[in-house]
């Protein structure tokens, strides 16, 4: 079985840790995939939706933030803010989140700020997307 071994950690835990077939995450040109014995790389990751299956068949869903992504000797390791499975989203602090961000872009800001309000607000409407793709907004 070709599999490598995939390691996300996020600030507040290790999300995953194991063997893993696939991974498809969302990198700065679109989706991007990793299999087995891929070529080394470090690369972005952004914010969005993740896939990875699992040598059992089960695959994985998560929601996650920005961060970045090495791949070397069929170790796959993603260092990220955030990641959540859907199930895991409260809808409810999401959208205050994106109520925040949607009013601070109506602000003066300085050009930092306006591109913190702006990957905020990105963040809140990833994690409200994903929560409603497979919870159906429950």
């Amino acid at each position: 079985m070709n599999t490598f071994t995939l390691k996300i950690i996020a600030c507040d835990r290790i999300f995953y840790d194991g063997e893993c077939e696939t991974l498809v995450f969302p990198g700065a040109d679109g989706k991007m995939g990793i299999m087995a014995n891929h070529e080394s790389m470090t690369t972005a990751v952004e914010i969005g939706e993740i896939k990875f299956r699992t040598p059992d068949g089960e695959e994985h869903v998560a929601i996650t933030s920005d961060g970045i992504l090495k791949v070397d000797n069929n170790q796959v390791d993603m260092l990220v803010y955030s990641c959540e499975k859907p199930e895991e989203i409260d809808e409810f602090r999401a959208k205050e989140a994106k109520e925040r961000a949607m009013e601070q872009l109506a602000e003066k800001q300085s050009v930092m700020e306006y591109h913190i309000s702006r990957a905020s607000l990105a963040r809140a409407m990833a994690r409200l997307s994903g929560r409603d793709k497979y919870m159906g907004g429950r």
